[in-house]
């Protein structure tokens, strides 16, 4: 089970926050956690930052930074305003950036950091990872 101080998104006019969760046609492949714009989002795990991307080519303002950790698992955090680049290592007790607001694009969506765990290019389900 995650050990993070955020809960869990629950369901909204744009989905539920649970792995697996209908997305139209697709699953989600990652959990919701819902914090307020400006809360600083912690690692959950050590690691380097391997990427720092733009979920939304529209939304140049949305990032995602992508931390990847010796046993091989990408770490992604989603919606968040960065304060690390590639190259830096991270860890639990430093913040990686800050949540961002997704009702400037969302009107009527929970606040929240997505996250998504990859390993070997498979989705995992974030909550079965300790």
């Amino acid at each position: 089970m995650i050990k993070a101080t955020l809960p869990m998104r629950k369901c909204d006019d744009f989905g539920c926050g649970h792995f697996g969760a209908s997305r139209g046609g697709r699953k989600h492949n990652g959990v919701d956690l819902a914090c307020y714009p400006d809360t600083e989002i912690f690692p959950l795990k050590r690691g380097k930052v391997t990427k720092v991307g733009w979920p939304y080519k529209d939304y140049p303002e949305y990032r995602y930074v992508q931390i990847t950790c010796e046993d091989g698992f990408d770490w992604r955090y989603f919606y968040i305003d960065p304060y690390v680049e590639v190259g830096d290592f991270c860890s639990p007790s430093n913040p990686i950036g800050k949540c961002q607001d997704l009702t400037e694009i969302y009107e009527t969506i929970t606040n929240h950091v997505h996250l998504e765990i990859k390993r070997d290019g498979e989705y995992m389900n974030p909550e079965d990872i300790a």
